[in-house]
């Protein structure tokens, strides 16, 4: 006879189905905004070849930044057995939802493709947040503290690189960039604990590798 499965092994065999559905989903470009893509205060200018090019490219690092962003709050959400973290975390994950859509159309907008290694950037973001929601809820929280602070930097330096006649990809960075600010202060307020000096270097450092090779490849 096979014993039946208790409740919590179905609930660890549910997360992972969930966890492969949403990298499948993720990969594949199924997901699709919740929220319509943001509008720009002016009418985008028409982009000569070197102002493409370079939108081209830091969009696809904003893409890889929304592939890396599920991975992780996917990870967290599966970590965690406090409901009301796994709600915000479910609620983050839906709001990058929007960004991972919007930068993908503003990729296909530019005639661009997503970055070719967004399979391994997916599964190294997820087993960094599987790992920081292991060690506990605080630290998770911290984790995500200290990576929107990172991703608010970034898309800031984004808004002094993109064409000024590029509207249409300067809306879409500048309201990431609330969304990231906001998802940082809550998991701040939620009990987030300041990461170790050398953990937050570590993070920059393998950001740094990421964002070099996806505006490239």
């Amino acid at each position: 006879m096979v014993p039946h499965r208790t409740a919590r092994s179905r609930s660890v065999i549910d997360d992972w189905i969930n966890a492969a559905d949403n990298a499948l989903r993720t990969l594949s470009g199924a997901h699709t905004a919740v929220r319509p893509t943001p509008a720009p205060k002016e009418n985008p200018d028409a982009l000569t070849a070197t102002e493409a090019r370079t939108s081209a490219s830091l969009m696809r690092v904003n893409h890889v930044g929304e592939i890396c962003a599920q991975a992780l709050y996917n990870a967290q959400l599966m970590a965690t057995r406090n409901p009301a973290l796994r709600e915000s975390f479910r609620h983050a994950a839906r709001e990058e939802t929007d960004h991972l859509a919007w930068t993908q159309q503003r990729l296909r907008e530019l005639n661009a493709r997503p970055s070719m290694f967004n399979p391994l950037w997916y599964a190294g973001a997820f087993g960094i947040g599987l790992i920081a929601g292991r060690i506990g809820d605080r630290t998770s929280l911290g984790f995500v503290v200290e990576t929107e602070a990172q991703v608010e930097q970034h898309l800031a330096s984004h808004l002094d690189r993109l064409p000024a006649s590029d509207t249409a990809s300067r809306a879409i960075v500048e309201q990431m960039k609330i969304d990231e600010a906001q998802h940082g202060a809550q998991a701040q307020e939620a009990g987030a604990v300041k990461l170790p000096t050398p953990v937050r270097w570590a993070m920059r450092a393998a950001a740094k590798v990421m964002t070099t090779t996806a505006h490239y490849l």
